[in-house]
């Protein structure tokens, strides 16, 4: 078994085992594997490996991995702050964009998938902390934001994204996880038509378990798969 595989078999025990503890069904988390700053080689073995979903940070990086990685059995998700500017590309490479923070940006990017006659896959990422250094609306935001989000005919928002606050302790981030399972609930409970909010994107490698017992669907995990960036 390569490293790699040996990492990634590791962690998808600790999910399970965090499903399992959470009462969760075995299966309700998926694990995106983050490529940031790692080549296309480094993502081929993870998708070789058993990886489904790749995630990434950065349009330019990504675009090139995309192209190298043609025909590559996996889903692609964008995690990084994304300009109005890069909207069409992000639109034509990935099938779910966890960053949306604007009605402008939703706008462009319902306009550029139009132009492909696409559905966009989008989250609404809210900044739970108030972080000014964060991207994301705050959570008085999120509902009137996607009011107007899901009247687009061409995007299809499926839940809601977060960047909490650090610490090297998962404890002191479960709090804000919570806050966004509790924001969906809020939102889903405003009743807006063709709305559907299944996705919970939270928790990386330091904090994943906690956000796997506060209602994570989707976890994003680099570093303890990958290994150190440069």
């Amino acid at each position: 078994m390569s490293t790699f595989a040996s990492r990634l078999a590791a962690i998808q025990a600790r999910i399970r085992a965090a499903e399992a503890v959470a009462g969760r069904s075995p299966g309700e988390v998926r694990l995106v594997a983050v490529g940031k700053t790692f080549p296309a080689d480094a993502v081929r073995e993870a998708v070789a490996a058993g990886v489904t979903d790749i995630g990434e940070n950065y349009i330019q990086e990504a675009r090139d991995k995309f192209e190298a990685l043609q025909g590559t059995r996996a889903a692609w998700h964008f995690i990084g702050h994304l300009q109005t500017n890069k909207a069409r590309y992000a639109v034509r490479m990935f099938d779910l964009i966890h960053t949306v923070d604007s009605y402008r940006l939703a706008l462009e990017l319902d306009r550029c998938a139009r132009k492909i006659h696409k559905i966009q896959a989008v989250l609404v990422q809210v900044n739970v902390a108030g972080e000014t250094s964060k991207s994301g609306v705050a959570p008085a935001e999120a509902l009137p934001l996607i009011r107007q989000a899901a009247t687009l005919e061409n995007l299809a928002v499926k839940g809601l994204m977060t960047m909490p606050t650090y610490f090297n302790a998962p404890e002191m981030v479960r709090p804000f996880f919570a806050a966004l399972r509790r924001l969906r609930a809020e939102i889903a409970a405003a009743g807006i038509a063709n709305l559907a909010l299944q996705e919970l994107s939270m928790g990386m490698t330091g904090d994943f378990e906690a956000a796997v017992a506060e209602g994570a669907t989707l976890v994003r995990i680099g570093t303890a798969l990958f290994g150190e960036r440069a």
